[in-house]
């Protein structure tokens, strides 16, 4: 195999000066040459994208290439340390970018924050680590992709982690906190256990649930997720630092001369062989958004609970054919050659070829929004901006999915129990509990994530379950749809919500999640939703952040679930359990009706950061995106791999089941010969 090599100096020279002050090349000495080409580049260094990109180059003969947008973050305590979960939300390693307003709400944009930092969502998440449910997995194999079911990703599960057991058997029967070893790692990368402190709350709601009927779990993560539990973090359990994908599939393995991670650079397009680029995809766009980040200022994270120039040479030995358009992925077989990047917007492209395959791995909202820009996608979306149309695939952009949640306050005054608001409201608690954390690693500091939670089957908590469902049951697919879909997208929501409806009867499926601070919020996420929303680019620039519409409770059976979420949180609170922490129910009041409770959803509701959907793991005449080895339809080496291809949301954190996907494909693409 022939690889050309070009002095870094040489390859710099392509950039600007401004280009060139923000290139990084991690893995080497910056005066080390670089590939002008790769066997593999994967786009995005999130969580799917190191992990890739990590397992692909334990073959010393392939070269692979991570391109970030954002930079690598510091090792700051904002990031590393557990107390702050949540305060760098809206900081410099967050995209900022924002929904459209939501009308069906109160009218109001959202923050819809997403890690822009060498290791993604890892470094901004709130650390939760669970798996969902086996029928959530189980599920996505009946939908027509066989090996994703349970078993087929349970080793997958496994071989991401290093799990350690809670550190004391009387906190572990005290907690309700078990585990079944047969479903845990022990030498993964990503560590994996529990803080060393414990808020007593967490029993009292608990035990709440218990006397209500709701169990407890005995493994969270044993695929049989329904009921109360004290979930594990990603949490080192020795120095009690955030245990993220940069730290867990790169830090390690920074002088791997076949592993090269590049930051601060914008993927504005993928390459294809005969396939023309629009103008302003292809050009320095000045005077625009520069750096791709949100514009509106919808930043604050309250609520969540917690010119024209030279386009870039073509390709070495490649020719660009006049354009044409291939409307048929089932007739078409592209070839995909590369990719073209720029540091910022007024910035010359960039390009870098593939020898064997392009991974998206940019996430749900921005893997759609790149396959757009290169005319992959809606033919209708890509011929209102001028985009060649490579492959019409109805299906990038849709079937939106998202975990959409609404706060509550019902502060506790007891003050005999330990709270996490004295962290904030009384300077000496907080002084103390930073002097134990820096010495022992001990104390309130390492228990900032919310972990002791709860997912909820509907039948357990209303009488009124078997009406929401029949009502659910009873709809046309396409009543709560957003207009105009393509059929195959109508075949495969109808698909998807019978296979919601028949689930979410069972007394062991969750329909929604309590998010416990500890403190006395009781926030509520929906966790199998019946609403779709869709990622679209508003423009050709790629810089332009794409317009994100996740139509939060546009399907009223997601609303109803909320409304008698939050009556069953009255029924908690009243509760022998709950009683002696003397809980003031200001949001709802206890006396709030249904009109109230809908006041409070519509300006409460929030995203629980869970985007996922947009790329969907289905067969193309369900509206699917890729196939069960993660292959683009019509593509023979385009894959995407992230949160984009899960044809139906999980009900759990994602961070986990992230990991899994990607360690998972690389057994795909790990035995699969390509043939160029």
């Amino acid at each position: 195999m022939h690889r050309s090599r070009l002095a870094l100096t040489t390859f710099a020279a392509c950039l600007p000066l401004t280009a060139l002050s923000l290139v990084h090349i991690h893995g080497r000495d910056l005066n080390a040459p670089l590939l002008d080409s790769y066997d593999y580049i994967v786009v995005g260094c999130g969580i799917s994208g190191l992990v890739v990109t990590n397992r692909l180059s334990e073959d010393p003969s392939v070269s692979v290439l991570c391109i970030e947008a954002g930079e690598p973050d510091q090792y700051e305590p904002i990031i590393q340390n557990p107390v702050y979960v949540g305060a760098d939300i809206g900081g410099i390693y967050d995209w900022l970018l924002s929904t459209t307003p939501q009308t069906q709400l109160d009218g109001a944009p959202r923050p819809m924050p997403q890690g822009k930092v060498l290791g993604g969502g890892s470094i901004l998440n709130a650390m939760c680590w669970n798996r969902g449910g086996q029928d959530d997995y189980n599920a996505w194999a009946a939908l027509g992709n066989p090996g994703w079911d349970w078993e087929g990703m349970l080793p997958y599960f496994i071989k991401s982690e290093t799990y350690t057991p809670v550190y004391s058997a009387e906190l572990a029967r005290e907690y309700s906190i078990n585990y079944n070893p047969l479903v845990h790692g022990t030498s993964g990368p990503v560590q994996v256990s529990y803080p060393k402190f414990f808020y007593p709350q967490s029993t009292n709601l608990f035990a709440a649930l218990n006397y209500l009927g709701v169990p407890t779990q005995y493994d969270p993560n044993d695929g049989s997720s329904a009921g109360a539990a004290f979930v594990p973090t990603d949490l080192d359990p020795v120095n009690q630092t955030r245990s993220d994908a940069r730290r867990t599939y790169y830090d390690p393995y920074i002088s791997q001369p076949n592993f090269h991670v590049i930051t601060g650079q914008h993927v504005t397009r993928i390459l294809i062989e005969g396939v023309e680029s629009n103008f302003v995809v292809g050009n320095p766009t000045p005077g625009g958004n520069e750096d791709g980040n949100g514009m509106n200022g919808v930043t604050s994270n309250e609520g969540f609970g917690f010119g024209p120039g030279g386009s870039t040479p073509a390709l070495e030995n490649s020719t660009i054919a006049p354009l044409f358009r291939r409307q048929s992925p089932e007739a078409s077989n592209l070839r995909i050659t590369g990719v073209e990047f720029a540091a910022r917007a007024s910035d010359a492209r960039t390009s870098v070829t593939a020898i064997r395959e392009v991974i998206i791995a940019a996430g749900a909202l921005h893997s759609a929004q790149l396959l757009q820009l290169s005319g992959i996608g809606p033919s209708s979306l890509l011929d209102s901006f001028d985009i060649p149309v490579a492959l019409d695939l109805p299906g990038v952009g849709n079937n939106l999915q998202d975990h959409c949640l609404v706060g509550t306050f019902y502060p506790y005054n007891n003050a005999s129990y330990p709270s996490p608001t004295q962290l904030t409201t009384n300077a000496t608690y907080n002084a103390a509990a930073e002097l134990e954390y820096n010495t022992f690693k001990t104390g309130p500091w390492t228990a900032g994530s919310p972990n002791a939670l709860a997912f909820n089957p509907l039948p357990l908590i209303t009488n009124n379950s078997a009406s929401i469902l029949s009502g659910a049951d009873d709809q046309d697919p396409t009543q709560f749809l957003p207009a105009g879909l393509d059929p195959t997208l109508v075949a495969g929501y109808t698909l998807q919500k019978e296979s919601l409806v028949r689930r979410l009867a069972e007394t062991n499926v969750a329909s929604y999640e309590i998010i416990n601070n500890n403190a006395g919020s009781l926030t509520l996420a929906v966790m199998h939703p019946f609403s779709r929303g869709q990622c679209y680019i508003r423009s050709p620039d790629p810089f332009e952040p794409p317009n994100i519409d996740p139509r939060w409770l546009t399907n009223p059976v997601d609303r109803q679930v909320l409304i008698e979420a939050l009556l069953f949180n009255r029924q908690i609170l009243a509760t022998p359990a709950m009683l002696p922490l003397q809980a003031a129910q200001f949001v709802p009041t206890v006396d709030d009706d249904e009109e109230a409770l809908n006041r409070i959803i519509n300006t409460g509701i929030r995203t629980e950061f869970h985007p996922s959907g947009t790329c969907a793991m289905l067969p193309l005449e369900q509206g699917g995106v890729v196939d069960p080895r993660l292959r683009v339809y019509g593509a023979q080496n385009l894959r995407v791999v992230d949160a984009g291809i899960f044809p139906m949301i999980p009900a759990a954190h994602l961070q986990a089941v992230v990991y899994a996907v990607a360690e998972k494909v690389i057994s795909i693409v790990g035995n699969q010969i390509y043939v160029g």
